[in-house]
């Protein structure tokens, strides 16, 4: 599957306009077995100046754990975007075409006292409702590990 491929495809998610403002997330992430591991709800306050989309993420974790990242992205073109956070290695790297975005990086997750560089193939596809299901295939040494699900709603 390519970002080409919802080229004129309905409705048109442009990321800048989706997450300007305040958007609450519900999410999962699987095992590669299938196996539940963990649940969040992210709060997120989104600020567009015209230049750089900066998105404060406020994760709550179903085992009491908290965390914040702080995306700061921009715009590459007609369909690209660059996304920045101090967890990602390096610059994400994404293409959005009609309803879909494609996003790869890498994220240093804490897993117990370690810390993995692991990497996200994220697809995020936006509903008529304005409701956006995210789903990411999250790999180590080119090996799937798991499968983070994420629906985000805008807050009124």
């Amino acid at each position: 599957m390519k970002p080409e491929d919802f080229a004129g495809t309905e409705p048109r998610f442009v990321v800048e306009e989706y997450f300007q403002g305040k958007t609450r997330a519900w999410g999962i992430f699987q095992d590669r077995f299938g196996k539940v591991r963990r649940q969040f709800v992210v709060d997120i306050d989104g600020n567009w100046d015209g230049q750089t989309l900066t998105l404060t993420e406020d994760f709550r974790y179903a085992d009491g754990e908290q965390d914040r990242r702080v995306w700061r992205i921009t715009r590459n073109g007609e369909n690209g975007y660059e996304g920045r956070a101090d967890d990602v290695e390096g610059v994400a790297v994404g293409a959005a075409f009609g309803q879909a975005l494609n996003w790869a990086y890498t994220l240093r997750l804490k897993v117990g006292d370690d810390t993995w560089r692991v990497a996200f193939d994220d697809w995020m596809f936006l509903q008529p409702d304005g409701k956006l299901i995210n789903r990411a295939t999250v790999s180590k040494f080119g090996i799937t590990i798991g499968e983070v699900l994420i629906f985000f709603s805008k807050e009124k």
